[in-house]
C-alpha cells in the first residue's frame, strides 16, 4: 500500500520545508539588521530579534510535524488524537500559504505548498479508514441468543 511511503515523504519535505523557513527567516533578520530597517518607528534589533524568533517558531512547528508523520510511517499506524490535531492545523496552514504563494512566490512554490498539502491529507485519510472506520457487518460478531428462563424451584413452569 502506498501510504507508509508517502508518510516517509511527506515527513522528509516537512523536515526541508523547516531548514528552508528557518534559513529564509535567519537571511531577513541578518538583512534587516544590517540595513537598520525600521518599520513605523519600531527598533530594528526588535524586527531583526522578531525575524529570528518567528523563523525558529515555524521550523520547529514543521519539525515537530515532520516527526508524527515519521511516526506514522514508522508504525504504519494512525497518530494518535493530538497528532491528528497537529496534522490538521499544518494541512490547513499549508492550505493557506499556497493560496497565498501564487502571486508572491510563483508557481513554483504553490507547487511545492500543495504536494506537501497532499501527502498529508493523504496520510490522515488512509490511516484514518484502517484505524477509525466501523467494523463491517461481517467483521461484528452476532448477537448472543437470549439465555432459556431458569426452571422453578417446585419443578412447575417459571411465573415469567
Amino acid at each position: 500500500m502506498a501510504r507508509k511511503p508517502v508518510a516517509w515523504v511527506g515527513a522528509i519535505l516537512l523536515f526541508l520545508e523547516a531548514i528552508g523557513i528557518a534559513f529564509v527567516n535567519w537571511v531577513l533578520a541578518k538583512v534587516a539588521d544590517n540595513q537598520h530597517m525600521s518599520l513605523a518607528g519600531i527598533d530594528p534589533k526588535a524586527i531583526s530579534t522578531g525575524a529570528m524568533v518567528m523563523g525558529g517558531l515555524t521550523g520547529i512547528y514543521l519539525i515537530v510535524c515532520g516527526v508524527v508523520l515519521l511516526r506514522t510511517a514508522l508504525r504504519d499506524r494512525s497518530p494518535g488524537t493530538p497528532g491528528r490535531i497537529l496534522l490538521i492545523t499544518c494541512a490547513v496552514v499549508h492550505g493557506v500559504l499556497g493560496a497565498l504563494t501564487v502571486g508572491l512566490v510563483g508557481w513554483q512554490a504553490f507547487v511545492f505548498m500543495m504536494l506537501v498539502l497532499g501527502t498529508i491529507v493523504f496520510s490522515l485519510v488512509m490511516y484514518e479508514r484502517e484505524n477509525g472506520a466501523p467494523a463491517a457487518p461481517q467483521d461484528q460478531a452476532p448477537p448472543a441468543p437470549p439465555a432459556p428462563p431458569a426452571p422453578a424451584a417446585n419443578g412447575g413452569p417459571s411465573p415469567a
